[in-house]
């Protein structure tokens, strides 16, 4: 049994490039629908949600679709857990149905690792707590090298709720493997110190003007209001000092791409101004999503790769 995807930490960089390569085969030409395939036909891949997803988890089931795998979607509340049972026990009955992969969402760090240790079917992270979310780290990438030729020495800034992120944890994963340097910027009780020693190249600044000048790419994050115990910093006091506007643009880089893996809260984050000017790629984001699944879903389920990639060639 092929193992699944649990983080970009355990990847190396050659493992990320094949997926990587293998989204951009899966990209329609610009104009042009998706393909369907029959890559994963006679495989049943089981969504299981327990937090509240819209572009994840719809992206899963039409890259699931797409691939000609049958995908079933569960969230907590229509699940046996709303009535009690553990998630162990929920696991090992949808363990005993024999999918042939899970994709899984959960509130708690360390959840989907935590389970593939007792299950012998795959698992696909969709984001876990505060630590990681693989998926949403590569399509990043993949977007990034849709308007670059390479991940390599750009200057990329990620902003906002760094604490509670695993966005940002994926990404700075990634990022540098390629030599990527990145400088983390947020509120200071949003901006734990230590981050700049879970890769090389991090910097830290509560300052978003010093952020942002010389950017290749900046990448916004939303505040996680669900995941805070102190009160919010106030919305529009936030925008004033993190938010991203037209005026800071000029101080990064002339082609900077702007990101968000969303949901966006315009007029917290950033402004409709930027959010829906040319610079920005969030549209973009969401798109590659489906491509990137795709890939990972391919690589976790298709019994011959090779034989699967001639075949997307002739189509």
């Amino acid at each position: 049994m092929r193992a699944g995807l649990l983080g970009i930490e355990g990847l190396s960089r050659e493992d990320i490039d094949v997926i990587l390569s293998r989204s951009h085969d899966f990209q329609p030409p610009p104009r042009q629908p998706f393909k369907r395939f029959e890559i994963l036909k006679g495989k049943t891949v089981v969504n299981l949600f327990f937090e509240a997803s819209t572009r994840t988890r719809t992206s899963f089931e039409i890259a699931a679709k797409r691939l000609g795998a049958e995908i079933i979607s569960i969230t907590a509340s229509g699940s046996s857990v709303s009535k009690g049972e553990s998630l162990v026990d929920t696991l090992n009955t949808l363990g005993a149905m024999r999918p042939d992969a899970i994709v899984m969402r959960h509130a708690a760090s360390g959840a989907p690792h935590f389970l593939s240790r007792y299950l012998p079917i795959p698992i696909v992270n969709a984001g876990d707590g505060t630590h990681e979310h693989p998926t949403q780290a590569l399509l990043d990438a993949r977007t990034i090298l849709d308007r670059r030729q390479s991940l390599e020495d750009l200057r990329i800034a990620i902003i906002g709720d760094i604490a509670h992120s695993r966005v940002a944890r994926s990404n700075v994963y990634l990022l540098s493997k390629y030599g990527a340097r990145m400088v983390l910027c947020g509120p200071a009780s949003l901006l734990p110190c230590e981050l700049k020693s879970i890769a090389p190249g991090v910097e830290l600044t509560t300052n978003m003007r010093e952020a942002i000048e010389g950017a290749d790419v900046i990448m916004m994050l939303r505040v996680q209001l669900e995941r805070q115990h102190e009160s919010p910093i106030p919305a529009n006091e936030y925008f004033q000092f993190y938010g991203l506007r037209p005026e800071h643009i000029s101080l990064a880089n002339q082609n900077v791409i702007v990101m968000h893996p969303g949901p966006i809260n315009r007029g917290r984050e950033i402004s409709s101004e930027v959010a829906d000017s040319q610079r920005s790629a969030i549209l973009n984001q969401v798109e590659n999503g489906i491509a990137v699944r795709m890939a990972v879903l391919e690589s976790v389920l298709a019994p011959e790769p090779a034989q699967q990639r001639e075949e997307l060639k002739a189509q």
